[in-house]
């Protein structure tokens, strides 16, 4: 599984994997225990989550949530030491820690608790994607040099 396989809807809890669009829209299957199955259409808001960044304070202007979950799984594999109930100062200072050039006035603490919530949802329900691409992503930056 890759991060363009997986997706979050606007009002629900949770990640998805995406299965297959149909007729009306996309399907859709929750990550976690109960793999429910749900069907979304064009009045949902559906974002994949190879398409989400995080706003940054660098000429790009932000980072994909992919490198920013990346770098997360390397630093403390799995132990976060904090929860989505952590208050405000704690979530920014992980976030500063993982990511010190994150535009502080963009990202809401929302937005973190978010993060930690996906990052765990990836880390229990399918951990491969954490570690999918590494060295594929090397090899492609080594290619372009060429």
């Amino acid at each position: 599984m890759e991060f363009k396989e997986l997706a979050t809807v606007a009002g629900k809890p949770g990640l998805y994997k995406v299965l297959k669009p149909s007729r009306s829209g996309v399907i859709l299957e929750s990550l976690d225990a109960s793999k429910k199955k749900l069907v979304v259409g064009a009045n949902h808001r559906v974002s994949v989550l190879s398409e989400i960044s995080i706003y940054t304070m660098n000429e790009e202007g932000a980072t994909p949530l992919e490198d920013v979950m990346r770098t997360i799984d390397k630093e403390f594999d799995g132990d976060l030491g904090l929860t989505t109930s952590a208050d405000a100062d704690e979530l920014r200072s992980f976030l500063k820690h993982v990511l010190p050039e994150y535009d502080e006035d963009k990202v809401y603490t929302s937005d973190i608790k978010k993060l930690i919530s996906w990052y765990n949802i990836l880390r229990k329900e399918s951990p491969e994607v954490l570690k999918e691409g590494e060295n594929g992503k090397e090899e492609e930056k080594e290619n372009k040099e060429d």
